[in-house]
């Protein structure tokens, strides 16, 4: 329920009336209080007309004798309308039975109500409102008026923007002048042209952390005004007493108030002016906004913490889609390399093509490790040593830190206890943390020193025994206020386009996902530590088929399907090198016409390709000849769509990742030969 009374600009009339209400005892203000209530009454009809709130006075016959500029626009009505009609004929019967009960009440027992909630105004819609309904009465003691205040509160509901604070229960004041600025829910304050302080209500004793009777009297810049703003706010009065047309008059204005206890807080202020015989008045309505800037600065975090996550989001499918374009050549230089290897076997190319091979190798493993993260699968975890790691990961940066003039030393542990790791994964870690220290002492002037150690840690109460593995450097070290965020993703202290500022982030995922934890130890220079637990995280354990006789190598007529004319050769020649009978077809169709043509004994098919994939060329050779599309061995590097896992799930057919091995297609191809058809 609420009063439907609102606000336009309060005509003549209203004022008039507002001068003809007798101006009501005083029992608990000061006498300078009283006095202006008494001797100045148009500075009171002035501050009740600016109060952004309704105030409304009825008699004991239910007549307006007042309402106030807030209370006319609610209505929509001019004054003639309103003063010294019955509220029953400006509200409505069905809005003055809601009231009844209510006023009864004030009349009758002299009570103080105070309410808020929704009501739905046929003109206006549904309203929040709050109201506050005291009696005041004459020094007869008899109730003689009922005094209503009311505010819209409509928009800051609907925003979820409710006011900090709630005025606490106040004295019931029979004063008109304190029971309209007295119950006023925003913090009010008035000052003189002088800026000094006339009215202080008790929404601003609570806002602020000061009483009335200090506030009083003293200036409105020490009492309110942060020191850095105090010389705009004394140049502005100082324009305004000089009769400079005013700036900020009915604006709603943002900015930061003081209170008592020297702390700063955001407030929003609407300022207007009085004229009253001559003298000018100021008045502030006050809302604390501190409870909407903490709101908001939990929203800009959870912002910045999703764009953050969008970025990472957005890096791995990069990183994965990158990995899925390398499966090609990749496959053809490891296999390749794989070939070479075999013929150069006794002649000086012989070291070349190993090196070769090994690196294509370690090139396909990175590039598994992206796709398996990309496809949130768990680590493949085996007994590491990780002195090893770091003697390979010397071996393989050794000529680069030479030629930027760093010495690499090596302080291993001897005996080390083995950890269950990737150590593909855990390798990474360890070049990625080489790198930076590189990167760190490129500009350093003095002795450029890199040191990897490893170690045991003890154990400790309620921590199992962890191996350690460390890199530490001569450089700058990394500065205190940057130690909190150099793990955090997209957060590097490198020059702009010499880092993505994932480097860190990722490798204490990985390291985490071990069960681990990789962080940043005190000292001179930087120095990362990286540690495992021997036991590690409790896996489930893998199954191991049991070891089966050798079968013989049987020769075979295989169809070869791929758009790729490298792989094409490629497969082609080690199928041939294990003496197998071998055609090639670059596309589906193509396919289908050489099985018109010959029989085959097994196909090796790219699962991707133009026009007929290898799902539409399967269901095709499903239908010709069950027993062939039994023998269907899909290579692919498209492990990431979600219809290439579905189609082989569905199909139970063999697959091959690229990149592969000579060795994993020939025995890929040898167990398909020989299955027996289901």
């Amino acid at each position: 329920m609420s009063d439907p009374l609102k606000h336009s600009p309060a005509p003549a009339p209203a004022l008039e009336e507002a001068r003809r209400f007798e101006p009501l005892p005083s029992r608990s203000g000061s006498g300078a209080t009283e006095a202006l209530r008494l001797n100045e009454p148009a500075l009171l009809a002035s501050l009740l007309d600016a109060v952004p709130a309704r105030v409304v006075v009825v008699d004991r016959e239910l007549r307006y004798v007042y309402v106030n500029s807030e209370s006319l626009n609610f209505l929509g009505l001019p004054t003639a309308q309103v003063v010294g009609r019955p509220a029953v004929e400006v509200i409505g019967a069905a809005r003055m039975a809601a009231y009844q009960p209510i006023i009864e009440r004030v009349l009758e027992g002299g009570e103080s109500l105070q309410w808020e909630g929704w009501v739905d105004y046929p003109s206006r819609g549904p309203c929040y409102l709050r109201e506050i309904i005291v009696p005041y009465r004459r020094d007869d003691g008899r109730v003689s008026h009922v005094l209503l205040f009311g505010r819209d509160l409509t928009e800051f509901k609907r925003q979820e923007q409710m006011l900090a604070q709630r005025l606490a229960a106040l004295e019931r004041a029979e004063a008109l002048k304190s029971a309209i600025v007295d119950h006023a829910l925003a913090a009010i304050v008035s000052t003189d042209l002088r800026g000094r302080v006339v009215e202080f209500n008790p929404a601003a004793e609570a806002m602020f952390g000061l009483p009335r009777a200090r506030a009083l009297g003293r200036s409105i810049t020490e009492l309110m005004i942060p020191p850095r703003h105090r010389a705009a706010h004394e140049a502005g009065m100082a324009r305004l007493t000089a009769g400079e047309p005013p700036r900020l008059l009915g604006q709603r204005l943002e900015m930061h108030a003081l209170r008592a206890d020297g702390s700063e807080f955001p407030v929003e202020m609407v300022l207007w002016r009085t004229d009253v015989g001559g003298d000018t008045y100021y008045t502030a309505s006050i809302n604390d906004m501190s409870e909407r800037q903490r709101a908001a600065e939990v929203i800009d975090r959870q912002r910045d913490a999703l764009r953050q996550s969008e970025k990472l989001s957005a890096m791995g499918s990069l990183l994965a889609g990158v990995a899925h374009e390398l499966n090609n050549p990749l496959s053809i230089v490891l296999g390749r390399a794989s070939l070479l290897e075999e013929k150069s076997v006794g002649s000086p190319l012989a070291e070349d093509a190993l090196r070769i091979h090994e690196a294509a190798q370690r090139c396909g493993r990175i590039v598994r490790t992206f796709l398996n993260m990309a496809r949130q699968r768990p680590a493949r975890r085996e007994p590491v040593q990780l002195n090893d790691i770091a003697r390979a990961a010397a071996e393989m940066l050794g000529y680069t830190l030479r030629s930027h003039d760093i010495a690499l030393s090596l302080a291993l542990a001897r005996e080390l206890p083995e950890v269950p790791a990737d150590r593909d994964q855990i390798g990474q870690v360890v070049l990625n943390l080489i790198v930076n220290a590189q990167q760190a002492l490129a500009e350093h002037p003095g002795p450029r020193r890199i040191e990897l150690a490893t170690g045991v840690t003890a154990a400790a109460a309620g921590h199992e025994p962890q191996v350690w593995l460390s890199v530490s450097d001569s450089g700058p070290g990394v500065p205190p206020p940057l130690q909190q965020s150099i793990f955090e993703p997209f957060f590097t202290t490198k020059s702009e386009g010499s880092g993505t500022g994932l480097g860190l982030s990722v490798s204490r995922s990985l390291v985490r996902e071990h069960g681990g934890e990789l962080q940043l130890l005190a000292g001179s220079g930087a120095c990362f530590r990286l540690s495992l637990p021997i036991a590690g995280p409790a896996q489930p354990p893998e199954a191991v088929a049991a070891p089966s006789a050798p079968q013989p190598l049987r020769q075979a007529r295989v169809l070869v399907v791929d758009d790729e004319p490298g792989i094409l050769d490629l497969v082609r020649a080690i199928l041939e090198t294990a003496g197998h009978e071998v055609a090639t077809a670059e596309s589906g169709a193509l396919a289908l016409a050489l099985l018109d043509e010959a029989r085959f004994d097994a196909v090796v098919c790219d699962l991707r390709m133009p026009d007929m994939d290898g799902a539409a060329l399967w269901r095709a050779i499903r239908a010709r000849d069950p027993r062939l599309a039994q023998r269907m061995l899909f290579v692919t590097g498209d492990t990431l769509s979600p219809a290439a896992r579905s189609f082989l799930s569905d199909s139970a057919c063999a697959a091959l990742d690229k990149p592969f091995a000579k060795s994993e297609l020939l025995e890929r191809v040898q167990a398909l030969l020989n299955a027996t058809p289901r």
